[in-house]
Parts: C-alpha cells; structure tokens; sequence
C-alpha cells in the first residue's frame, strides 16, 4: 500500500463532521462512509437543467464522445465538440468556441487541458472522466480528490471569502451543509482554465456554486451547478451533473471493465496515478499546454 493511500484511508475513516450550532454529525451527508468509497462521473457534457439557461451544448449530439462513453456505452470516443451559437455565449466567447470546433473538423485533435496533466479547474473539476473522486471530510474542511492525477479541490466549511482571493486553477471555494446537501461557492477562478470540454472560455469575474446531495440508497450523487460570469455569458445559467457509487464488493459496478476505477481493500481508498510522468504526446493540438515539467526536485 502507498503512503498516500494509507493516509487518505486512515483520514476518511478517522474524521468526524463539522457541525453548526445546534446540529448534529447524524444530520450531515457522508459521502465517505468507507475509505474505498468514490463516486465516477457520468461521461460527456454537463447535463442541462429542466427548464431555464443551461451549458453549451453539444454541437452535434450524435458526434463527440469522450474515452469514457466506450467504457459506458460502447460508442466510438472522437472529440467533444459545443456548440459556438448557445445564446449563453457572448461574441467573443462563441468566436472561441468556433475556432476549436474548425481545428477539430480541420482534422487537428481536440484534446482536453485534462489530457495534458493540467488541473481542469473549476467548474469543469465536475467532468473528470473515467476515474473516481473520494471525499475527506472534516469539520473545517472537504477536499475532493479526484484518483486520475491526484487532483485536489480544497473547500473551507463555515467560513467567508478572502477579499482579494489569489486566482488558482479551482479558486477560493467555501462552503456550507444544509441539512443532507454540501454547498460549495468559489470564485477567484484562474481564467486560464475552461469552463467544459468544449473550450469555453470564462473571465475573472466567473462564479459557481455547486450543490452535493446523494440519492436516497446513497449509490448516486447529484451536483447541480449555478454559474455566473457577466464577462463570458449573457445570462446566469444552470447544469447537473451525477455520479454513481464506486466500492468493492458493495456499489454495484455495471461492467468488468470498471473494475479498476475502484480501489481494493488490500490497496487503500484509491489507486496512484500520476499524468506528468506517462509519456503523452499530444501532437500541438490548440488549446493544450506543455505537460508540466519541473526545474528542480520538490524534496
């Protein structure tokens, strides 16, 4: 077992939940009753909502599946393409949309900024593919880790934004419980990452908060989405997102196929993974940036 895997275990099986004032652990969600608990996103876009503004859309739902829709549904994986005319995108962000969707057609790959070991920033944290995230929560604190590369969302419970957040690859995320849901808020989100899979842009003025509530049976987890930016969108919009439960022995994982999405219990609650150290080539594909590299050793 690695150090990181028996430290994650031992940390969701150990701590305990904030409470507010008055309220008690039983009434909050735990969506780590068990260090080999994880939650694997449905593959593709951010789903809409019922009714009102909703995420760009895919520019032909009959085209664009990710490597995860093989594993789901058998369909030939080719790159996601959005649609540059959602009437969310103001001109200059839709011109963005387009050029990459011209790339794509033009026969240039369009690979995500996930591809290439880059934090996929938030809120497209939400459309990790393929590999589960595990939650670590405690009273003042949730982080998400998602088991791919190791990436790490951190939320900081009952407390207030900074005035002048730094902007980070995930931004300044602060959250709450409401009875059986976690309501995450973050801002101070780095504009260098991309809103979905599609390339869509967001400025420094882009702002989310994100819903977690899990299914009666607790084998689903549902996120929905509220996003804000005056500077990329014409309108607040909404989008959903949903896991299925990952455990061994317990959730029930549909295909064999997925049986390495899941830890052991012999391996601790996730598996390593480290994206810099594969060798990728990702043939210049636009969008991307460089695998990152470092100058010296950490330690």
């Amino acid at each position: 077992m690695s150090k990181f895997a028996a430290i994650v275990g031992i940390a969701v099986g150990a701590f305990a939940f904030a409470t507010g004032a008055g309220r008690t652990a039983a009434l909050l969600p735990e969506f780590a009753p068990h260090p080999a608990v994880g939650w694997v996103a449905t593959p593709g876009p951010f789903i809409p909502p019922p009714s009102g503004a909703g995420p760009v859309p895919p520019l032909d739902p009959r085209h664009g599946s990710p490597n995860a829709g093989f594993i789901e549904r058998g369909v030939q994986p080719t790159f996601e393409m959005g649609d540059p005319d959602a009437p969310i995108l103001q001109s200059w962000a839709k011109e963005q949309v387009r050029a990459r969707n011209e790339a794509i057609i033009a026969g240039k790959p369009g690979f995500t900024r996930q591809a290439s070991c880059w934090p996929n920033g938030t809120p497209a944290f939400l459309l990790y593919p393929q590999q589960p995230v595990f939650f670590v929560q405690s009273p003042k604190e949730v982080l998400m880790i998602w088991q791919g590369d190791h990436q790490i969302r951190h939320v900081y419970l009952n407390t207030q934004h900074s005035r002048n957040p730094k902007p980070s690859w995930y931004g300044e995320s602060v959250g709450h419980y409401e009875g059986d849901t976690l309501i995450v808020d973050t801002i101070g989100i780095s504009d260098k990452s991309l809103v979905d899979n599609f390339g869509t842009p967001h400025t420094a003025q882009l702002h989310t908060v994100e819903r977690y509530r899990m299914s009666d049976d607790r084998m689903q987890l549902e996120v929905k989405l509220h996003v804000e930016d005056p500077g990329a969108f014409t309108t607040p919009w909404d989008a959903m997102q949903r896991y299925r439960r990952v455990e061994p022995g317990v959730a029930d994982r549909r295909r064999a196929a997925n049986d390495f999405l899941s830890a052991t219990a012999d391996a601790g609650p996730m598996l390593e993974s480290s994206c810099a150290e594969n060798p990728h080539g990702l043939f210049d594909a636009p969008g991307t940036l460089p695998i990152p590299k470092a100058d010296k050793p950490d330690f």
